[in-house]
């Protein structure tokens, strides 16, 4: 299985103060749109992704179909196979979208699977 670029999807207050946040920390704008609340950040290899009301808590973010840089790859396995691979493992799945969907590990934290290739 392969699940894609990782990272992490934080549920922020304020989009500007992390956003400047994390630019000490050595992050800087990969992609996103501040204006409508959602901003992915970049340093090096790791993602961090700031939403401001899109989601109730942080999460764990998988892009099947995507490395790191949001390049496409050309081998991955497909949301819809991951989808029935958990659901065969008895895990809950959750659809969000055409091409997404949540599953949620023993402690409540959300883990969303993400294509967008």
């Amino acid at each position: 299985m392969r699940l894609g670029a990782f990272s992490v999807s934080l549920n922020v207050q304020d989009i500007h103060a992390s956003k400047l946040f994390y630019e000490k920390l050595g992050f800087t704008q990969f992609a996103g749109e501040i204006e409508h609340n959602w901003l992915i950040m970049k340093n090096g290899e790791h993602l961090i992704g700031l939403f401001q009301g899109m989601f109730d808590k942080t999460m764990l973010t998988f892009n099947p179909g995507w490395d790191q840089s949001a390049r496409p790859l050309s081998e991955f396995s497909a949301y819809d196979e991951l989808e029935a691979h958990f659901k065969q493992q008895g895990l809950a799945v959750q659809k969000v979208g055409d091409a997404s969907f949540i599953i949620t590990d023993p402690d409540g934290n959300p883990i969303l699977i993400d294509q967008h290739v």
